[in-house]
């Protein structure tokens, strides 16, 4: 089994326990996941498995899509609702919450659109001096994450009722929706945390493509069936085909020539003049399985990076 297989995460798991659930249901070792969930959040968690497992820096860099409901009049240490309340109650009943304004709500949520920089949560598995903040702040000792540039393509607000705001953001890797519940709290000056998180696409994958943790362990037949083969992975790099002189280079990591392709997808031109710039390509040999990424660079026509045979 090479490939992926998209995870209907539950809550309540860490990620690290559905790989260790579905590495029991496959029976193999070779398995990891791409694009951390938070133990409350559910929804689409990719798993790489077997050969699959080189590619995991290149399949994590895509969009990711989440709906999340952000409960307002409240903030706790962890930024979510499983966190201590620092300020604010939790309580529906209370009648002393200030009311929740929508046009405050919009006209806040597009300070978040574009490039800005955001301050990880304390309790996240960002490192700080080689120990992850989450096990500083378990410790109660003091945690100060370093604040990064991130990127939002959409903050949608899809309904308010009450103090619940439910809301549906596009961002790129790096995004923590935690700390926009925080901060949006902060800005409209009544706290904030987030509720419940379901995310609906990691780069290339949805949640049409997942399946349920409990299907995978009750058929591990169902399951195999699901997993997206190394063939489909990566659809936005172009391809080309290499001879069979030039697989047997790429497969032992040697630079690849002009005279090695055989043909390309079409996707794809070898530039006029090498640049300093370098371009990912999918190699595949004359049968079509995907043997390797190369990139084009100044010293050669194609250089392997990653193989996969």
């Amino acid at each position: 089994m090479d490939g992926v297989l998209v995870v209907d995460k539950p809550t309540g798991l860490t990620s690290h326990d559905v790989v260790a659930h579905v590495r029991r249901a496959l029976d193999t070792r070779r398995i990891g996941h791409i694009g951390t969930l938070d133990p409350m959040a559910t929804g689409v968690l990719p798993l790489v498995i077997g050969r699959a497992t080189r590619l995991a820096p290149l399949l994590s860099r895509g969009r990711k899509v989440y709906d999340g409901v952000i409960r307002l009049g409240v903030a706790t240490d962890t930024y979510d609702i499983t966190g201590s309340v620092t300020s604010g109650t939790l309580d529906d009943g209370d009648h002393d919450q200030p009311a929740i304004d929508m046009v405050a709500v919009e006209a806040a949520s597009h300070t978040f659109i574009g490039h800005i920089i955001q301050q990880p949560p304390p309790f996240s598995a960002k490192k700080i001096r080689g120990v992850r903040a989450y096990k500083l702040a378990r410790r109660r000792q003091r945690v100060e994450t370093r604040a990064v540039a991130v990127t939002v393509h959409a903050f949608e607000i899809v309904s308010l009722w009450g103090n619940r705001l439910r809301c549906r953001v596009i961002c790129d890797p790096g995004f923590y929706m935690r700390a926009l519940a925080h901060d949006l709290g902060e800005m409209l000056g009544c706290g904030g945390c987030l509720e419940s998180l379901r995310r609906e696409c990691s780069s290339t994958f949805n949640l049409n493509q997942s399946v349920p943790l409990a299907s995978i362990e009750d058929e591990r037949r169902s399951a195999a069936e699901h997993i997206v083969p190394l063939t489909r992975l990566l659809p936005e790099l172009p391809g080309v085909v290499l001879t069979d002189h030039g697989r047997r280079r790429a497969v032992h990591g040697n630079n690849v020539s002009q005279a090695d392709v055989l043909s390309t997808d079409g996707t794809w031109r070898p530039a006029e003049e090498a640049t300093s710039e370098s371009d990912k390509v999918k190699l595949y040999d004359r049968e079509g399985s995907l043997i390797g990424i190369a990139e084009t660079n100044t010293r050669s026509f194609l250089h392997p990076t990653i193989v996969l045979v």
